[in-house]
């Protein structure tokens, strides 16, 4: 049993620990910034429907709806299964976002470390042996000395009083911390997301520009066969000749650069899902497979701040540095500290916990720091410099956010533009082709002529296959701009199979 007076001066630290906990934290308190005062991301007024192409893969007619909220599986807009698949895959293997996921639980351990070590006493045990020879003259007695052993036991309590709130900025400062670690997985996610989304639209793109150059090629090398055999018989002049073979080299360094780029694409998909090239097997997508988004939401210019994963990330790193200057400044102030602890001590051990051996005390210290060689003052300084970084970093990641959404805006209405234009001179080359063609077998046109307006056909093709891939990578990079409505989504960001040695490093103790 503890002592009477102990137990009413456990009764007083009580009420001092509850009247610390809910005293003023020195430093200022964190406000969220305000939103940027607009109504509109572009400079013009936009069109509610943009330009359609009919008959081509991404001429889809395209319509914004403004306040619409975003999906947070907006990939599957596109209706492709073997690109869900792959984004499957992706999110349970992907290195990078895993790095993030243990980041974020890293960062949570930490909050509760804090929270632990900040808020609560420190509280151990122990006990002890010893084995003592001490002279009697110490005593004051003449004779010899005596060798005895002495057992104890002992609990020791101590506790750091928050009076000027350094704790709960501490645990504010680590908290928001956690906050950075949170949005950062999610901006990791979007990331990767949105990167296989581009990647198969990428992928699809070189397959079919690498397909029209083929045929590019073959009609330049057939007319240069024609050229040579009409240098021969002198129709035509070596100028002609090397000047064919001239297109027909350069379609070769145009086809190379498209097979290396196909395989760069479909090596980038394999590593973003986790896997090594040579063992991934990664889908051959199809434009004409890819179902183009009709609805775009367009997600109103003050809601932009609270969806997008970096802005998020940069305000929590600035309520993290508001917290840290209240630290600091705590450090300027006395520091109040209650130590205790009660105990037992004996020259035998059955006499250890015995009426005679109980021992206990119970003190208090103050210290205020008054010279440090300028430390505590140069590191409030440097607190509020880092704060104020923040807030600029802050500003910066605003205005890229705007931004971003502004140019994928203009993206789409320019790309739907030329996407028309591109596929109107496809058209048109087909058609003149055809009639030369016709031409030809009604012996009204020549042969070099049918190549020269086959080359420009599959020329327009090459830019209208474009024109459609980068309608597509539009259409992606303005959800992505939006935030990619992780709000919505129910699961976790990481979603692995398996974590081997998941619990490998946690122990079985609370300290």
């Amino acid at each position: 049993m503890f002592p009477q007076n102990v137990l009413s001066k456990s009764r007083w630290l009580a009420l001092v620990f509850a009247g610390c906990l809910s005293a003023c934290a020195v430093g200022p308190d964190f406000k969220q910034p305000e939103a940027p005062k607009t109504s509109s991301y572009t400079e013009t007024t936009l069109s509610k429907k943009l330009t359609t192409a009919p008959g081509v893969p991404g001429g889809t007619e395209q319509e914004f709806i403004e306040g619409a909220d975003i999906e947070a599986g907006w990939w599957e807009l596109y209706k492709s299964p073997e690109l869900d698949v792959l984004i499957k895959k992706a999110l349970q293997q992907n290195p990078n976002l895993g790095a993030a996921d243990a980041a974020l639980r890293a960062a949570q351990e930490n909050v509760s470390a804090q929270v632990g070590g900040q808020y609560f006493p420190a509280i151990s045990a122990g006990g002890g042996l010893t084995r003592q020879l001490q002279p009697s003259a110490i005593y004051g007695l003449p004779y010899g000395s005596d060798t005895y052993n002495l057992y104890n036991t002992s609990v020791n309590v101590t506790y750091k009083l928050d009076v000027f709130g350094g704790a709960r900025r501490a645990v504010e400062g680590a908290r928001a911390q956690a906050e950075v670690a949170q949005f950062q997985l999610e901006g990791a996610y979007l990331s990767l997301t949105s990167n296989i989304v581009t990647g198969a639209i990428q992928e699809a793109a070189l397959r079919e520009q690498m397909q029209a150059t083929e045929e590019i090629l073959k009609a330049q090398t057939n007319l240069a066969e024609v050229t040579e055999k009409q240098l021969v018989i002198g129709t035509v002049s070596k100028v002609d000749v090397t000047s064919q073979r001239t297109l027909v080299s350069n379609s070769q360094v145009d086809l190379f650069n498209y097979e290396r780029n196909l395989a760069f694409a479909r090596n980038q998909l394999a590593v973003l899902t986790g896997e090594v090239p040579s063992n991934a097997s990664i889908t051959k997508f199809d434009l004409s497979k890819l179902h183009l988004p009709e609805k775009l939401p367009l997600s109103v210019p003050s809601n932009l701040i609270r969806q997008r994963p970096d802005v998020r990330a940069a305000e929590a790193q600035l309520k993290a540095q508001n917290a840290f200057v209240g630290v600091a400044t705590a450090n300027l102030l006395p520091q109040f500290n209650i130590t205790g602890s009660i105990g037992s001590a004996a020259l035998t051990s059955a006499n250890l916990f015995g009426p005679n051996s109980s021992l206990w005390s119970i003190g208090g210290g103050i210290l205020q720091p008054l010279f440090q060689g300028g430390q505590l003052l140069a590191q409030r300084r440097g607190a509020i410099a880092n704060y104020e970084q923040a807030a600029f970093q802050y500003q910066a990641t605003v205005l890229k956010a705007f931004q971003e959404v502004s140019n994928a805006l203009r993206a789409l209405e320019t790309g739907a533009q030329a996407l028309k234009a591109a596929s109107d001179a496809e058209r048109y080359a087909y058609e003149t082709l055809d009639l030369v063609q016709q031409q030809y077998k009604l012996g009204t046109a020549s042969y070099l002529a049918v190549l020269y307006y086959q080359n420009q056909y599959q020329l327009a093709k090459v830019k209208s296959v474009s024109a459609q891939a980068t309608r597509f990578s539009d259409t992606a990079a303005l959800f992505v701009a939006l935030g990619g409505g992780w709000w919505n989504r129910t699961g976790p960001a990481f979603q692995p199979k398996d974590i081997a040695n998941k619990d490998q490093n946690e122990t079985s103790g609370n300290n």
